[in-house]
């Protein structure tokens, strides 16, 4: 599928559930994360009252449904996750594409054990900014924080 058979809309706070579900899904995949962290209600008000309150969030909608966001603030990525089922469909770079457009230099952090975003990010012109060891995030997970510059 084509980058083109994706549509980019701001997401509002009636998208809360849906980019909830995303984000929750796309971590199940991750090895280490413990799941059971937070349940899919608390994953919809961490995007209701945070989230969509705090960032500027994109969604790549695909016939109609949410397929992946984007949450970005000044020189910051928050979030980006694409739904596992709909992976390799260009909605991750049509993603990032948009918030490279809008910044000059950006950050994310993720965690060392996600290699599949670590390959996207370094694909994309990320590179490794600094390396945590976990002990600054509620998963315990060592993390990577990354950084692009135009």
């Amino acid at each position: 599928m084509a980058m083109a058979d994706i549509v980019h809309l701001r997401l509002s706070r009636d998208h809360a559930a849906a980019a909830g579900a995303i984000h929750r899904r796309a971590v199940a995949t991750i090895p280490g994360y413990p799941v059971d962290l937070h349940s899919a209600a608390e994953f919809t008000a961490f995007y209701r009252d945070t989230v969509l309150a705090e960032c500027t969030v994109w969604g790549g909608f695909e016939d109609g449904l949410l397929r992946g966001h984007i949450a970005i603030r000044p020189s910051w990525i928050d979030h980006l996750y694409v739904d596992p089922d709909a992976h390799s469909r260009q909605i991750g770079t049509g993603l990032l594409t948009l918030a490279k457009a809008q910044q000059t230099e950006l950050r994310l952090r993720t965690f060392q054990a996600n290699a599949g975003a670590r390959r996207f990010y370094e694909r994309h012109g990320f590179e490794v900014e600094s390396m945590t060891d976990g002990d600054s995030n509620e998963e315990k997970m060592p993390g990577i924080c990354y950084v692009w510059m135009r």
